[in-house]
């Protein structure tokens, strides 16, 4: 067994002295790191370095973009600084399936230029907004960081995010004598429909509470564009130990940022022709996606990817399988997951979608859901599992029938293994139970005593699935009054429970 600490310290560190030893790392690099800063962006995490500014980074490599980001760290750091130590420069692995093809990629990132601490730097922070060249702003505070608070513009910092990007756009108002061309672009990435009016609306308020001139909120208003965004890739936290040394020691160096992700990317951003203009690094990646309006995108993401997850989760655990990976690597799960998706959950979609791009859309989806690389575990999945039911899939069950009259077999199947599998057999220190082969498992949902109650009282799991699926409050509508549904996911029921789910 190689030990950790010792190999790390044999190994160079990554940084540009590195990159002159070894061009063949980054090729043009002197000419990469030389790049204007275009970019100020709100946020260190690892989302935001495995996919905005892996697309900038990627359009730099290309020469289209050619700008770099200054990024703002929200707390001060003590001890060593690892952005500081590798002059921001981080390496990405990227592993996972794609077009059906496994694919190991390792990337070079040189798209950052500094890293500025708002409590160290403030100063220079609102410096950048002097900058003629920067004018987008790029943020992932979490989505409680997308808060109006009572906050003050003028500290050095601001406390809340909004707080700083009021400030910064008011330096730059001031900078440019309001001029239209200073505007700025702004894209929040936090997890939030409509974030980006939502930020707009809370930079105006914190304007009009510090009574700001009504010529700052025009230009506000009419200058800059506060795009709302949806991302999906998934970016792990920091890599495991054993991972980081196999990167490491294959390529030779050692990195205290790397950051590793699946394939899939997507970063959809609503905006016009002249968002696209600025955002020119979107031409270079069929993962950025620059329409008028993104409720498609966020549709298809919640539908086929969301929904299938929710409607397989309980049945592939159940079954006695531990991750999405597995249960795409069984014949009888993976069958199942890709039928339901592709044949019931595309087809029903409660929103106008083309079907060939539903089509294509799920079959990406399936490719990372055989990501062997990724370990999604799916009694993770089932967490909030009723209000993920609801939210996910009734529409889309309302939808279908809407269609047709012809029962969903596979989506009565998955809706009866998550009645199963929400039957509590253990009630402790306030938590619920249920039961896999003689194991338990925890009942995450806080619907948990709901259906605790239910099971207990139901003469039958027949009468158990006709009291829940007829619960109007529990559900919006009653799910009895579907034809033929009610009668299949009972069917269902009657095999699991008396054959359990050691068959499909």
């Amino acid at each position: 067994m190689v030990n950790i600490s010792s190999t790390k310290m044999s190994l160079p560190l990554l940084s540009p002295d590195l990159l002159n030893e070894r061009s063949e790392l980054l090729p043009n690099h002197q000419e990469l790191l030389a790049l204007p800063e275009k970019i100020i962006q709100f946020g260190t995490g690892v989302l935001l370095r495995g996919l905005p500014d892996y697309f900038v980074n990627k359009a730099n490599q290309q020469g289209v973009f050619n700008g770099k980001i200054v990024v703002v760290k929200s707390t001060s750091t003590g001890g060593t600084d690892a952005f500081a130590d590798q002059q921001n420069i981080f390496s990405h692995s990227i592993r996972g399936i794609e077009n059906g093809n496994q694919v190991d990629d390792f990337v070079i990132n040189s798209s950052i230029s500094r890293t500025l601490s708002a409590a160290g730097n403030w100063a220079d922070i609102l410096q950048c907004a002097h900058n003629p060249e920067l004018k987008i702003v790029i943020s992932n505070t979490t989505e409680v960081g997308i808060q109006l608070t009572d906050d003050d513009i003028f500290a050095s910092p601001p406390a809340s995010f909004p707080g700083k990007l009021t400030a910064y756009l008011y330096e730059r108002y001031t900078a440019f004598n309001g001029s239209e061309a200073s505007g700025m672009i702004i894209v929040p990435t936090e997890l939030i429909v409509g974030n980006g009016p939502k930020l707009k609306a809370i930079v105006i308020e914190q304007a009009r509470r510090h009574n700001l001139a009504e010529n700052f909120i025009q230009w506000l208003e009419e200058a800059n564009h506060f795009c709302s965004s949806l991302v999906d890739r998934i970016v792990p936290g920091k890599p495991d130990a054993e991972t980081i040394q196999v990167l490491c020691e294959k390529q030779g160096f050692r990195d205290d940022l790397l950051i590793v992700s699946e394939v899939y990317r997507l970063w959809a951003i609503e905006g016009d022709a002249y968002v696209r203009s600025v955002l020119s690094f979107a031409d270079t990646d069929k993962g950025v996606v620059i329409e008028p309006n993104i409720d498609l995108f966020r549709e298809l993401k919640l539908r086929l990817l969301n929904g299938t997850h929710t409607l397989a989760s309980g049945l592939c655990f159940l079954y006695g399988l531990d991750t999405v990976s597995e249960s795409m690597e069984n014949q009888e799960t993976a069958s199942f997951i890709t039928n339901i998706m592709l044949n019931e959950l595309a087809p029903a979609i409660p929103y106008d979608v083309d079907p060939q791009q539903a089509q294509e859309f799920g079959n990406q989806v399936l490719d990372r859901f055989r990501n062997p690389f990724i370990r999604h575990q799916l009694i993770d999945i089932t967490v909030q599992y009723t209000a993920k039911m609801k939210m996910r899939n009734i529409p889309t069950l309302l939808n279908h029938y809407e269609k047709t009259d012809e029962v969903p077999a596979l989506f009565a199947k998955g809706f009866a293994a998550f009645l199963t599998f929400m039957k509590p057999v253990v009630h402790k220190d306030g938590a619920f139970y249920g039961e896999r082969n003689g194991q338990p498992y925890s009942i995450r949902c806080d619907s948990a005593a709901y259906f605790d109650e239910k099971w207990k009282n139901a003469a039958s799991p027949i009468d158990l699935a006709s009291q829940v699926l007829s619960d109007a409050e529990l559900w919006g509508v009653d799910l009895t009054l579907l034809p033929g549904f009610a009668d299949a996911v009972k069917e269902n029921m009657v095999t699991l429970v008396t054959t359990g789910t050691s068959t499909l």
